[in-house]
């Protein structure tokens, strides 16, 4: 099935997709080989909530990650738990690979969050702010605060906090009011000292005020304590009998079917604004909340009692970002500022690097965020938009920031005179309002804007430039595996590679003319592109591994990837293992494959690196029989990513390129590297200690080390052994 193959129909559901891939699956192997994927996210979770519990962690480092896996949570539920709902309600949902029925999963998801989430309120009560306590950093409640503090409270209260409240009241004439996504509120019970009659009133917390307020230096008190106290004037003449926090978790994914690409646009901000008013999926409450109250919520939301989480306060964590982001550089990890790649830049020098003339001479593959994003892959569209030569540039944007240098870029290109063309993915979650601004940024400059194929989401991350070099018309290009978003290009470990090779030129040229025009081209050289070849491309060097393994020459297959999901790759990774080839996984989130069956599984280790950096990058490498074969992209090994969106994977050539990346790769799975591993019943386990109670090495500290010190690549540096150094 070729990309274009979709143009008339549309994708097949993920629903349709499950059924059609589980019909090719190797019946001959166990029913139960496959961990459920939902369950598998909950437990990449609790890994992020480990870190905040890791005392070898700086403090506010630590908190940072309580506030990530609560943001993690917040998604987990708006996206995957209410899609799992909606299939169940309208009777399309089936048995999951895993062998759970649709109910079994969402009931093991609703104990199994709760129990996080519980986990983290109580570790941020007992242990976070206890330790933040004793460095100065104090979160408090109201009744702790100084008499001084309440009265600059009261103050602060009446200017800046009052005017914008709107209490609404619950009665015959004024009905339960509506209560928006992740809002935090109080539930309010007063007492009408007339007729002795109790009433419910809702107020919502501005979410535009800082989630905790600064009362003194480094002295912090959650809005909602403040907003509670002072309810007497926001009710005057009624007697205020109790209040409690709540906050409402709503299916907030985003369907849009569309004919074509300006009905897509239409239909993307309609459905934006409908995503507000989706059903809610979660109530978290106060432990404390009256049963009354409870019922009257639990009822007017209309949602099951399970989904009710009842949690010691303040709730929602997602706002220790204020006390994260305050000044203490001794409670957090050393700042670290990335430097150009030696690749592009032989000698230190106050000049920028020329990328495209360091191009015309040798490919150029950069490891963000070590390498710098703004002095390599900004700096070549940069560059190439004020070049005379350069006749036209082509891009991939699926998320970028708000004040992008990459789109300024595509704009002067444009204003320039060169034919500019823009892929932009509008569809990418959480980001469509963004890249709908930006796209009509980019048209009203004369850029070419597409918006991908019907029924596909464009995720492939592709550069190209078309220069006039004089004797020839050259393509640049870039192929990565993050975003062209500079601010997560600083958190976000991505791998890219800058070249001119024609092969990969005309690849690449082909792809665009797939994405913005008819082209039904389906055959490339040194890229495989999802939804036609990724699967299949991987399947197939799967089962050479094999054949090179049974011939008795080297073999050997090693993935890198965000999650492991897809069921025909996973099943051939199992037949793989079953011959005696040797695999390892490194997987950041999901992995549905179980490793350590025995007679099915035996060859197969799975592990998992959570820290500082997301680890983002999709690497697939296999032995070949002593040839190696590298190729990194946009892919993902799950349903979404090979059937329902454009993906692309290059091949490595060179030798020094392919023995870097397998030297990172060689860190990663080294028993004296850091990480977490996967047990055959899904549960993980973290390796942090050796024998000797020596903690191991984190490997994004041991690659800030090694970088720093600017060698030209991990297997070939004589200033670093990155296995023999790394203690």
């Amino acid at each position: 099935m070729s990309i274009s193959d979709y143009s008339a129909d549309g994708p097949p559901t993920s629903e349709m997709a499950a059924i059609i891939l589980r019909e090719d699956l190797d019946s001959d192997l166990p029913a139960d080989r496959f961990l459920d994927r939902e369950l598998s996210w909950l437990a990449f979770n609790k890994r992020v909530l480990e870190l905040s519990e890791d005392p070898g962690l700086p403090l506010l480092d630590r908190t940072k990650f309580l506030a990530i896996f609560a943001s993690n949570l917040d998604e987990f539920f708006m996206v995957r738990v209410a899609g799992l709902k909606r299939r169940i309600a309208t009777g399309i949902a089936v048995r999951a690979a895993s062998g759970l029925t649709p109910k079994e999963v969402l009931e093991n998801i609703w104990e199994r969050a709760y129990a996080l989430q519980r986990q983290q309120a109580d570790f941020f009560l007992n242990m976070i702010r206890p330790a933040l306590s004793d460095e100065g950093i104090e979160v408090l409640r109201w009744d702790e605060l100084t008499p001084a503090e309440k009265t600059d409270m009261d103050l602060f209260f009446d200017s800046k906090i009052f005017p914008v409240l709107t209490p609404l009241a619950v009665d015959p004439s004024h009905p339960f009011p509506y209560i928006s996504g992740l809002s935090l509120n109080l539930a309010v019970v007063v007492r009408n000292p007339t007729t002795g009659n109790k009433l419910f009133a809702r107020v919502k917390v501005p979410p535009l005020l800082p989630r905790f307020l600064e009362v003194a230096p480094q002295r912090y008190v959650p809005l909602e304590d403040v907003i509670a106290a002072h309810l007497d004037e926001l009710f005057p003449g009624m007697e205020i009998c109790e209040h409690h926090a709540f906050r409402v978790t709503r299916n907030e994914d985003v369907e849009v079917e569309e004919d074509d690409a300006e009905n897509l646009l239409k239909a993307l901000e309609r459905e934006l604004v409908r995503r507000r008013f989706g059903p809610p999926v979660r109530l978290e409450v106060e432990e404390d909340i009256d049963p009354y109250v409870l019922e009257l919520l639990v009822s007017e939301l209309d949602i099951n009692e399970l989904e009710v989480f009842r949690l010691p306060g303040p709730l929602d964590l997602t706002g220790l970002w204020t006390i994260i982001s305050i000044d203490r550089d001794d409670l957090k990890q050393r700042k670290f500022v990335p430097k150009t790649s030696r690749a592009l830049s032989d000698v230190e020098s106050a000049s920028a690097p020329d990328i495209l003339s360091i191009m015309r001479e040798r490919d150029v593959l950069l490891h963000h965020p070590y390498d710098s994003f703004s002095t390599s892959v900004q700096l070549f569209l940069e560059q190439a938009a004020h070049d005379p030569h350069v006749l036209a540039i082509k891009q991939t944007l699926y998320r970028t920031s708000g004040d992008s240098p990459i789109v300024d870029a595509l704009i002067q290109a444009a204003e320039e005179g060169k034919q500019v063309l823009a892929i932009v993915e509008i569809k990418a979650r959480f980001d469509e309002q963004n890249n709908i601004d930006w796209a009509r940024k980019l048209e009203q400059a004369g850029v070419h804007v597409v918006y991908g194929l019907v029924g596909l989401k464009t995720h492939s991350k592709l550069s190209m430039v078309v220069r006039n070099d004089g004797d020839q018309l050259r393509r640049y290009c870039h192929i990565g595996t993050g975003n062209y978003h500079p601010k997560t290009a600083r958190l976000y470990e991505d791998f890219g590679l800058l070249t001119c090779n024609p092969e990969v030129g005309e690849d690449v040229s082909n792809l665009f003319n797939v994405l913005s025009g008819y082209s039904m081209n389906t055959d490339y050289n040194r890229l495989m592109v999802a939804p036609h070849s990724v699967r299949a491309g991987l399947i197939a060097r799967v089962e050479r591994e094999i054949e090179h393994h049974m011939e008795g020459r080297p073999a050997g297959i090693r993935f890198k990837c965000n999650s492991l999901v897809d069921e025909p790759i996973i099943d051939a990774l199992y037949r793989a293992s079953m011959a005696g080839v040797p695999i390892e996984i490194w997987v950041r989130g999901i992995c549905a494959l179980r490793p350590g069956v025995p007679g099915l599984s035996d060859t197969v280790r799975v592990i998992s690196i959570l820290g500082r950096f997301l680890e983002h990058s999709r690497v697939y490498s296999f032995a070949n029989g002593g040839n190696p074969s590298v190729w990194v992209g946009s892919a993902d090994l799950m349903h979404r990513n090979l059937d329902r969106r454009v993906e692309t994977l290059v091949s490595i050539a060179d030798p020094e390129q392919i023995a870097e990346i397998e030297g990172i790769l060689d860190l990663g799975f080294a028993p004296n590297t850091a990480a977490w591993d996967l047990q055959t019943d899904g549960s993980w386990t973290r390796r942090l200690f050796d024998a000797d109670g020596t903690r191991l090495t984190d490997i994004q500290e041991l690659l800030i080390a090694i970088k720093s010190k600017r060698p030209s690549a991990l297997s070939s540096s004589s200033e670093v052994d990155p296995i023999k150094d790394r203690a």
